[in-house]
């Protein structure tokens, strides 16, 4: 039988909540210590966590404690998530970039001695590919420059796209509206290069935030 895992977090704070949702979501037990944010510095607390934030656990079933909500959730599935109902097998993610993979190919055999999709010159069709095209990268986790390595005639015909005053007028507005949100053409923001690394960009941002 599961213990129930204590969780401790002061009511003011969102970050805290990230935690007890997945918690809900899995079904696993727990129990929460709740105080004032004038004690996350002091006893008890700093015994639990000597950096003084929440939230924190302490897992009985494993003797574990840990801190960082990412941190905590990312542990809670590893152990409890057996059924995989808040997380991809990593088969799943295979498959999806296998499938991707496998578009590209037929999209390069149908664009293979053409310039473009249909007849002899660019149409919706091949406008409809062009912001999706941007993101192929990201898709199969290689660089933007290698995304077409392996589909010599979809490469051709996406260097094309940027010749087309419509494309670069809704590329230069779309670099710009990510300039002003302070995001990559990944969707993270910038100096972010990995998800983890923008997991605690993000919640030591909550947890500012959660101090006023």
């Amino acid at each position: 039988m599961i213990k129930p895992i204590r969780l401790w977090l002061i009511p003011s704070g969102p970050t805290p909540y990230k935690v007890t949702i997945v918690l809900e979501e899995l079904k696993i037990p727990y129990e929460i210590t709740f105080f004032g944010f004038g004690e996350v510095k002091k006893k008890p607390f700093i015994d639990i966590n000597p950096n003084g934030r929440v939230p924190a656990i302490e897992d009985p079933n494993t003797n574990l404690t840990l801190w960082e909500s990412s941190a905590i959730i990312q542990y809670l599935v590893e152990p409890y998530d057996t059924e995989k109902v808040l997380t991809f097998d990593s088969l799943v993610m295979e498959r999806y970039t296998n499938e991707v993979r496998r578009f590209l190919r037929l999209l390069d055999s149908c664009l293979d001695g053409k310039q473009w999709l249909v007849g002899n010159k660019c149409t919706l069709a091949d406008l409809a590919f062009a912001p999706w095209n941007s993101m192929v990268g990201t898709l199969l986790s290689v660089s933007a420059e290698q995304k077409f390595d392996e589909f010599p005639s979809v490469k051709r015909w996406n260097e094309r796209m940027p010749s087309r005053p419509s494309w670069k007028k809704a590329m230069d507005t779309w670099a710009k509206l990510m300039d002003e949100q302070g995001l990559q053409w990944n969707g993270m923001s910038k100096g972010i290069s990995s998800i983890e690394t923008y997991e605690e960009k993000r919640e030591k941002d909550e947890l500012v935030k959660a101090q006023y």
